[in-house]
């Protein structure tokens, strides 16, 4: 790659940052009234320890490096003074140029990123405007947008090029340039896109690298694109906050189907889930499974349409799916995407690859993806939003992946909890049916976890389920296993992509519209025609309850929450009692009459 030296033709000097916590309020950064008031409205009480170091910075121009784990408010960290630059310039000067670039690896990102911009310039939409180069809209509309220069460009590495090659985008006036997820926007395929976009950029432009880890790729970009650059290190220490209670559960792999049925079902796990497996056709089976208990979820992979993952996500943050199913086979990358692999490279998958957990200035092995699936992200990038519990159905690959699952947990001070099944090495392969090739390594994953957890003072503790008590629904769950046939999660697979495809034309071309359309497309419906439901799954009798009721089920009281609402044993009661001062007086005037009691057989004159 092209070295970007100063006008000194000197190499980048890496300033060490003072550990110190910058400002305790917006205020004392002096923003435009217009974004504290759009701050306001965000419900933003105080700055995050990265905004209040990186915010100050970036107003005096600087370079920036800044690394901070996920879900700790990068995202304002470089919105919030970018917007406040480009209203200094437009007081001065109010000439029509795209003044900002922001590089993401994902399609997902880049809508995410392009709606932070809207949100904090809402109060001042007339003097700036923002694109997501990314969206799916026709040629002659992109062309038309571009024409009328907007403020700020959001995109992938690859959508830029593109652009700039057809002569429709042109980077001459560019003044600030952020490159978000540093660490994987190389790994996505990007390195020849990110070596145009250096040589097309202005000299002086602002450059902000954000990323969770520092990786020799984001050393490259640095030399790249930076000079002088401000390195801003959060450690996990200063977060606030942070609250991730890990678990492990050690089953057998079918297992894994009869614990997830009784933490749902028993509703033992509260508030908004984000489950984990480790490719699309797992999370249909999962998906197929759980329908047939009555229990309703979602399909987040590759395979949809952009549009559709993109609503899927926003429905789940809004609330209206509890249980999302995401299809993680990348996990080194942290998307959903598939690698074309030499011999070399299947063998190094199959290995326990985990080269930057001990040394992270050791150099990782780029892997290059397809391009049709290289802008797709699950365990990095989108943000999920109040997800209460993460579920490593299938433990990932790597103990980098682990990080990566359990941080979409809470975020932004709120507690969480991660649970993950493991499979000892003495049960692998003993239910064939239910069997993964990655779970043979599960111990050894386990392990890196453990000790990488350790490194940063957090515990990953056993989560004991009493399996005698658990026992008496596992012929349900034989029963529910034999009806998801693998005929049938491909059927069902096939069927979901199909009725996706003709959503997201809809979402396309009428939703832009009608945005209050989107909420009465549900991504969570039943294939009751590809798999033989048995309504008698659905309900959980009282005779198959543990004897101390559902805490019996597990040692801990970890996330439990009560079937019945608060007060209705009282109410019971009083109901009993009203019954009971009924008896003697004959048959009360209201309620059901039992037709056997009732029934004559004499004829009616």
């Amino acid at each position: 790659m092209k070295r970007k030296l100063d006008s000194n033709d000197a190499p980048t000097v890496e300033v060490p940052n003072e550990p110190t916590h910058g400002a305790d309020s917006f205020d004392q950064f002096d923003l435009d009234p217009r974004l504290m008031q759009a701050i306001a409205k965000s419900q933003f009480s105080e700055p995050t320890t990265v905004q209040a170091r990186v915010i100050p910075l970036a107003l005096e121009g600087k370079d920036i490096l800044a690394k901070s784990k996920t879900g700790s408010g990068k995202t304002a960290a470089y919105v919030l003074p970018i917007l406040q630059s480009i209203l200094r310039r437009k007081a001065v000067s109010p000439k029509k140029a795209i003044s900002t670039l922001v590089l993401v690896p994902t399609r997902e990102l880049a809508d995410q990123v392009q709606k932070a911009f809207s949100a904090f310039s809402a109060n001042c939409a007339k003097e700036i405007t923002s694109l997501n180069l990314t969206q799916r809209v026709s040629d002659t509309v992109m062309h038309a947008v571009l024409q009328d220069f907007p403020d700020i460009v959001v995109s992938t590495p690859g959508r830029v090029v593109q652009y700039m090659n057809s002569g429709r985008l042109s980077l001459e006036n560019i003044h600030q340039l952020v490159i978000d997820e540093a660490d994987i926007v190389l790994s996505y395929g990007y390195e020849d896109d990110m070596t145009a976009i250096a040589a097309a950029l202005p000299r002086d432009v602002q450059t902000f690298l954000i990323s969770a880890t520092l990786t020799p790729e984001v050393d490259e970009l640095k030399t790249m694109f930076c000079h002088d650059a401000e390195v801003v290190k959060v450690d996990e220490k200063e977060e606030k906050g942070e609250s991730v209670t890990q678990y492990v559960v050690r089953c057998a792999e079918d297992e894994k189907f009869l614990l997830i049925f009784v933490l749902f079902k028993l509703r033992l796990v509260r508030g908004k889930a984000l489950i984990f497996v480790a490719d699309v056709d797992r999370s249909y089976r999962l998906k197929l499974y759980l329908e047939q208990f009555g229990i309703k979820s979602c399909v987040l992979n590759a395979e949809l349409p952009v549009n559709s993952r993109l609503h899927v996500v926003q429905e789940f943050n809004k609330g209206l799916y509890d249980i999302l199913i995401a299809a993680d086979e990348q996990e080194v990358l942290g998307g959903v995407v598939k690698r074309r692999l030499s011999k070399t490279q299947d063998a190094s998958e199959n290995a326990i690859s985990d080269e930057d957990d001990e040394d992270e200035s050791r150099p990782a092995k780029k892997a290059k993806v397809a391009n049709n699936q290289k802008d797709y992200g699950v365990s990095r990038g989108i943000d999920f939003q109040n997800v209460a519990c993460v579920i490593n159905f299938d433990l990932p690959r790597t103990s980098k992946s682990y990080t990566h699952r359990i941080g979409r947990t809470a975020r932004a001070g709120k507690a969480g909890m991660a649970l993950s099944f493991v499979v000892p090495k003495d049960l692998f392969g003993k239910h064939k049916p239910t069997s993964i090739s990655s779970a043979g390594k599960d111990e050894q994953v386990l392990e890196k976890i453990i000790a990488r957890q350790e490194k940063k003072g957090n515990e990953v503790k056993p989560y004991h389920f009493d399996m005698t008590q658990v026992d008496a629904f596992r012929y349900r769950m034989n029963d529910a296993l034999r009806a998801v046939t693998r005929p049938a999660v491909h059927e069902a697979r096939a069927r979901e992509i199909k009725q996706e495809l003709i959503k997201s034309e809809k979402l396309r071309k009428h939703f832009e519209a009608n945005p209050d359309d989107l909420r009465h497309l549900r991504h969570d419906g039943e294939h009751g025609a590809v798999v033989r439901h048995q309504s008698h799954l659905k309900h959980v009798p009282e005779y198959l309850m543990p004897a101390q009721g559902r805490k019996g089920i597990s040692a801990d009281d970890i996330g439990f929450v009560g079937l019945r609402k608060p007060g209705s044993d009282d109410k019971r009661k009083d109901r009993k009692k009203k019954n009971s001062s009924r008896k003697g007086r004959g048959p009360a005037k209201r309620g059901k009459v039992d037709p056997l009691k009732s029934f004559s057989a004499r004829k009616k004159r």
